[in-house]
């Protein structure tokens, strides 16, 4: 195993906790050839073993396997191809691609593993939920999620389009506090240095303004199909999601540690944390469908900060599924709180009073100790104000 050598903390990513990074393709992959950059994929893995190794959690968004699959069927030298043909170079660049990142890791002890995502999982509540379960499982259980779009079966209909935009996706999924977009570029500039000598580099952005996106170029060239444009986009994705965003150049060897050290970049700024938007979305974006009633046992543990678990569950109301919005009562029937329930209305009746562990028994299947887990309640009225 490589030795990881730790960091100087000086930068914003000191304090993260769960890092999202975005790689295009044109980094890691060398056009000319269609091949993976192994080395710059090695000193860039060195850079996320060693944020690993300082506690952070890592989630990779990468691109890649489309480029890796037309060299391997010999269609790296055509500058377009059918969409079927890039969909059969995706099967198998997808296994090129996740058989590179395991080996790089590899030499770290660290696990990959690979998830492939269609818009309607980051935006389908129930599908968000199952993906944002497995994400969350795999981090602690210490792997290394490594994403990418599910170019096999997506159409142009049903496309993120760009990566940069599913690694937002992915941050807001998974409540990362900190997005890093690895560019051909060190962040954003008044406009486009390509072609404007005078276009000035803007460390800082506090706000995704009119202004601001009127400083964004065109997209690039090559394999890379993601510009300014798709990098502002993301930022405001992000910010909506409380996670901070970054622009960084990605180019050179350890562009991680470039970062950590103080290199040019630019970070978009949140107002909140991935916690409080996630609560704020609950809380105002979303119908009930349904109603629990709990005993005094379980206020107290929600009043205490715990999830809510089936057994402190009196009585269900309404007709709703897993993943549906419902609100939490009281004995007194006063709402105390709003969440993502986890079974569907008839599942949570016959679970409604039982142990965790009696779950499997009742339902004929293992599912959640929880009924709402609290990172996806937000506290109202009369509870909320038993805790102030």
């Amino acid at each position: 195993m490589d030795a990881v050598t730790a960091f100087t903390a000086t930068t914003p990513l000191d304090d993260a906790r769960r890092v999202v990074v975005k790689i295009g393709s044109a980094l890691l992959v060398e056009e000319s050839t269609g091949a993976v950059r192994r080395p710059w994929l090695d000193a860039l893995v060195d850079d996320l073993a060693a944020l690993k190794a300082d506690g952070k959690e890592i989630l990779v968004v990468s691109s890649g396997a489309i480029a890796l699959g037309r060299r391997h069927f010999g269609l790296a030298r055509r500058r377009s191809a059918k969409l079927e043909e890039n969909q059969a170079a995706a099967a198998t660049g997808q296994i090129l691609l996740a058989h590179a990142y395991q080996e790089s890791f590899a030499r770290h002890g660290v696990t990959v593993a690979q998830i492939l995502l269609s818009p309607d999982d980051t935006e389908e509540r129930r599908r968000h939920l199952n993906a944002r379960a497995t994400l969350t499982t795999l981090l602690r259980l210490g792997a290394v999620p490594v994403i990418n779009e599910n170019d096999t079966v997506a159409t142009a209909e049903i496309r993120f389009g760009d990566n940069d935009r599913l690694g937002a996706r992915v941050a807001q999924m998974a409540s990362a506090d900190t997005l890093i977009l690895l560019s051909d570029i060190d962040g954003l500039y008044t406009g486009d240095p390509r072609v404007d000598t005078d276009a000035a580099h803007i460390p800082q952005v506090d706000q995704v303004t009119p202004a601001i996106e009127a400083m964004a170029g065109a997209a690039g060239t090559g394999y890379a199909s993601g510009g300014m444009v798709t990098k502002l986009a993301a930022a405001k994705i992000a910010a909506s999601a409380g996670t901070r965003m970054v622009i960084a150049n990605g180019r050179a060897l350890n562009p991680i540690r470039a970062l950590r050290d103080g290199g040019r970049c630019t970070w978009f700024g949140t107002p909140a944390s991935p916690l409080t938007a996630r609560k704020r979305w609950i809380a105002g974006s979303l119908s009930p469908k349904g109603s629990l009633t709990l005993d005094a046992g379980a206020v107290k543990a929600l009043r205490g900060g715990k999830s809510l678990l089936p057994a402190g569950v009196t009585m269900v109301s309404g007709s709703f599924e897993r993943a549906d919005l419902v609100t939490i009562h009281g004995p007194d029937q006063s709402e105390l709180a709003r969440g993502l329930v986890v079974y569907s209305a008839a599942d949570a009746r016959l679970i409604a009073g039982r142990k965790s562990r009696e779950i499997e028994q009742v339902l004929g299947y293992r599912g959640r100790d929880e009924m709402v887990h609290r990172d996806d309640m937000v506290l109202t009225g009369n509870l909320e104000e038993g805790r102030s």
